[in-house]
């Protein structure tokens, strides 16, 4: 299916929802959700997940990380790698 007649069947169906006040709060929350689903920064493909992991595994066997000690927290440990926390 093309973009326009994908946007023409979802208009149809929505002229046929907006008539019902129940099927409309239903569109409008799960529209809020795959708008917000949209905008996550967070999600990524499990490709880039797993290149991710690839690369800090490599990073690692480079001895390139760091170690927290067992007497200080991740905002001492930040401190003292340099970050104004």
């Amino acid at each position: 299916m093309k973009a326009t007649e994908l946007n023409a069947e979802i208009l149809r169906n929505m002229s046929i929802v907006v008539e019902d006040e129940s099927l409309t709060k239903q569109l409008a929350r799960y529209l809020r959700r795959l708008v917000a689903k949209k905008n996550d920064s967070t999600l990524m493909t499990k490709e880039k997940f797993l290149g991710l992991v690839e690369k800090a595994e490599e990073q690692y066997s480079h001895g390139e990380y760091y170690e927290i000690s067992p007497d200080e927290d991740l905002s001492t440990q930040m401190r003292r790698l340099g970050y104004n926390v």
